[in-house]
């Protein structure tokens, strides 16, 4: 049961937070679509990996792919960034309050820690990840009309340093709790054996990136209105 709810969640989450992203950036029609069909061919090889157990913590290769799958949006976009102007441009153009309240999605890490009173996870990761989300999703509308009104900077600092803590340290978590992976520290129960399968496993491999990104991109946006607010002061 907990498999189908989190399939028909996880799917709409990846589709309409691609396309909205891709629609709140500030690029032409067929740079959308192009986008939007990588992002989707993406997600689809995720599944296949997934869905053909490359995945598995006991796989020889099991940590390796899910750190290449993880890691290889995150090193292209920073790649992009860094020698395109109009990617940069692109990125910190969306609005700031629709990256922060896109968010909202991660209410539904309150699963973790279903899975994990089902079993199907063990040891910190899922208390850590499920409760990190939820704090993270359930302020995200609150600190989204604050950023909004153009109020509590210092609050969504704060908020985007824990929404990415909280991804790194289930990444973490994830990786040294899966259970036969010579990178195992620790050793309770399931461990994160669930998010090294399907549906679970696009969490880690499509929905950790992204938000990693938006984060990226919400701090990009801090520090240039800084610098900016700065500037006019002199």
């Amino acid at each position: 049961m907990l498999d189908f709810i989190g399939t028909i969640v996880l799917a709409p989450a990846i589709i309409v937070s691609i396309n909205a992203l891709t629609g709140a950036m500030p690029i032409n029609t067929s740079q959308g679509i192009a986008l939007s069909v990588g992002a989707g061919l993406w997600t689809g090889l995720a599944a296949a990996l997934a869905a053909a157990n490359q995945f598995r913590g006991a796989s020889p290769l099991g940590p390796l792919m899910i750190g290449i799958v993880i890691a290889f949006p995150l090193v292209a976009t920073a790649v992009a960034t860094s020698i395109s102007a109009p990617v940069r441009a692109s990125l910190l153009g969306m609005p700031m309050p629709f990256l922060i309240g896109l968010n909202v999605w991660r209410v539904a890490g309150g699963l973790f820690i279903l899975l994990a009173a089902e079993g199907r996870l063990g040891g910190p990761f899922p208390y850590s990840a499920g409760w990190g989300d939820i704090i993270t999703g359930v302020l995200a509308l609150p600190v989204a009309w604050l950023a909004l009104r153009g109020q509590g900077k210092a609050l969504v600092w704060a908020w985007n340093g824990f929404g990415m803590l909280d991804l790194v340290a289930a990444i973490t978590l994830g990786v040294i709790s899966a259970n036969g992976s010579p990178l195992q520290m620790i050793h309770a129960g399931a461990g994160s054996e669930a998010v090294q399968m399907l549906p679970w496993s696009l969490i880690p491999t499509v929905l950790v990136p992204m938000f990693l990104i938006v984060h990226a991109v919400i701090f990009g946006q801090l520090a240039w209105s800084g610098r900016g607010g700065e500037a006019a002061q002199r």
